[in-house]
């Protein structure tokens, strides 16, 4: 990573193991669940929840354990719970296709009524949701949908633009990152960013992730970018240069 990236980043450890760090001015912080907290705008974003996958799986005969939304949602209420966002967007792909919605348990369902209120709540549509999406008054899903909007200088979209932009914020793609050494190879979820645009990790339990390296990434990046790793209990800045190819 050259020096001038690396200053404009400044990439500096907090106290429950998020990096802080901006991107076009806009300070943000890079949250272990893989969401991210704009503190100036009181705003917590997280993308690709893709709720009620496992349901979906179930019905096409692959079985998978039915708790998916439930965990995702668990991890969603944590972050509110401990952050208290005046804002929640949700980045795109918040359901795992158009009928997701009506396959949510009532728990579950009550639960995202819950967590959005007394603050502002929006949906951003995705390219797996836009359906169930347009349907959200009639499913009385709480808060506003929209198909992109700016937050002071950044941009949040679910899909991103191959051209510049400078401010973009965006999921869809499930960044993560492989890193081999010592004999292992550890692959984990990951933010992505040049301190111009961000690519945030997949929210939900159950997603799966594309490697930093695939040129659908890559080729976001007219720098090597930084790359923010999820672990267990912080988050790892880890340089262009050590992500490896691969699964």
């Amino acid at each position: 990573m050259n020096a001038g990236l690396r200053a404009a980043l400044s990439p500096m450890r907090r106290p429950c193991g998020s990096l802080r760090l901006s991107v076009m001015g806009e300070t943000c912080v890079l949250r272990c669940s893989g969401a991210l907290w704009l503190p100036d705008h009181s705003t917590l974003v997280a993308g690709d929840l893709h709720l009620e996958k496992g349901s979906a799986f179930a019905a096409r005969g692959q079985m998978l354990p039915p708790y998916d939304s439930r965990a995702t949602l668990d991890r969603l209420a944590a972050e509110i719970a401990e952050l208290d966002p005046g804002v929640v967007i949700l980045l795109g792909d918040s359901f795992h296709d158009s009928r997701a919605i009506g396959r949510m348990a009532g728990d579950d369902r009550a639960r995202l009524d819950l967590l959005a209120q007394g603050r502002d709540w929006l949906w951003i549509e995705g390219n797996h949701d836009r359906r169930a999406l347009e349907q959200a008054d009639m499913a009385g899903l709480p808060g506003r949908v929209v198909g992109h909007l700016s937050v002071g200088a950044l941009s949040l979209t679910h899909e991103p633009s191959p051209a510049p932009w400078p401010g973009e914020v965006a999921g869809h793609l499930h960044p993560a990152v492989r890193i081999v050494g010592h004999g292992r190879s550890v692959r984990r979820p990951c933010f992505v960013t040049d301190g111009r645009r961000l690519l945030l990790p997949a929210f939900g339990v159950f997603t799966g992730g594309l490697n930093v390296r695939d040129p659908a990434v890559a080729g976001l990046f007219e720098t090597p970018p930084l790359i923010a790793a999820l672990g267990r209990d912080r988050v790892h800045a880890v340089a262009w240069d050590k992500a490896a190819a691969g699964r």
